[in-house]
């Protein structure tokens, strides 16, 4: 079942034992993926583990933590027509990968395909899940599963030459949220996202992290992006709508302050979406204000 479409795309920080295991994970697929993982400035021997035990893996040491841009310089190393995220404490089930590339084959318009998700251990499914599969974003009947607005990074096969044509992931955005913005200048190049509840990731979370400091990049970044690509009134309504429902302590106030202090390169650089565009993301309004998986607490 060999299958040389696609790439695994990993980046990592101080997570040797977690990584280690992914990438066993990823070795033991039938599709026998080529790997590549950028080492976000590890400490705890993360690259000297990954050369010498997965010495089949392409390893990229930028020296630094670039947060999501590390996944932007893996993808320009592929050489595959597609790649696949994946976080270093989580892996893809066996055939997801060649069920994705398959998609992407049968499908011209279509620019990634995002898997379901299991928690381990115990495998339930993600909270997240049940918002894919059930989102309300109108799309054409020939997509293989339901439209999405955004993608999830940790879970998603995409075209390798469009997510390099859209400019990848954004520096300014770094990590928390970034899939966004990139999905929204995907959609406006004219492309579409899809769920297919068939492909599984499998995401172990990992105790080695910062959910206060995820919390502050993923607001910051949401209101970023709000400013960024939505027209005024729609952008002033989800800005007004955060602020009313967010945590009031001090994490969501140096989000906003973060935000705030971008303000001269988002004017510079906002661009607004087109009306067709702008459409999906309306229809996401009342998904986003309900949602119980995606929340700025932590």
């Amino acid at each position: 079942m060999t299958d040389p479409r696609t790439t695994v795309v990993v980046i990592t920080r101080d997570r040797r034992d977690e990584l280690l295991r992914t990438l066993g994970k990823l070795a033991a697929l039938p599709e026998r993926p080529p790997v590549i993982v950028t080492d976000n400035g590890s400490t705890d021997g993360t690259a000297e583990a990954v050369a010498r035990l997965h010495p089949d893996v392409t390893l990229l040491t930028p020296g630094r933590n670039l947060g999501a841009v590390g996944r932007n310089l893996a993808v320009r190393r592929a050489r595959t027509p597609y790649v696949a995220f994946c976080d270093d404490d989580s892996w893809w089930e066996p055939g997801a990968l060649a069920c994705g590339a398959g998609l992407l084959d049968r499908h011209d318009g279509l620019v990634a395909v995002t898997a379901r998700i299991l928690v381990q251990p115990g495998g339930r499914e993600d909270p997240i899940v049940a918002e894919l599969r059930d989102s309300p974003v109108p799309g054409p009947d020939w997509l293989p599963g339901p439209a999405l607005g955004s993608f999830l990074a940790a879970a998603t096969v995409l075209r390798r030459d469009a997510f390099l044509a859209a400019g990848g992931f954004s520096e300014r955005l770094w990590l928390g949220g970034e899939e966004e913005l990139l999905a929204t200048d995907l959609a406006t190049q004219g492309w579409w996202l899809a769920y297919v509840d068939r492909m599984t990731v499998h995401h172990a979370p990992s105790a080695a992290r910062n959910p206060t400091l995820r919390r502050v990049h993923g607001l910051r970044n949401t209101l970023w992006f709000c400013w960024l690509r939505r027209p005024a009134l729609p952008a002033l309504r989800r800005t007004l709508d955060l602020a009313r429902t967010v945590p009031r302590d001090r994490a969501s106030l140096r989000a906003f302050a973060l935000a705030i202090a971008g303000l001269p390169w988002v004017l510079r650089e906002r661009r607004v979406v087109p009306p067709a565009v702008e459409a999906r993301l309306t229809a996401l309004a009342e998904a986003q204000r309900t949602s119980t998986a995606r929340r700025y607490v932590g």
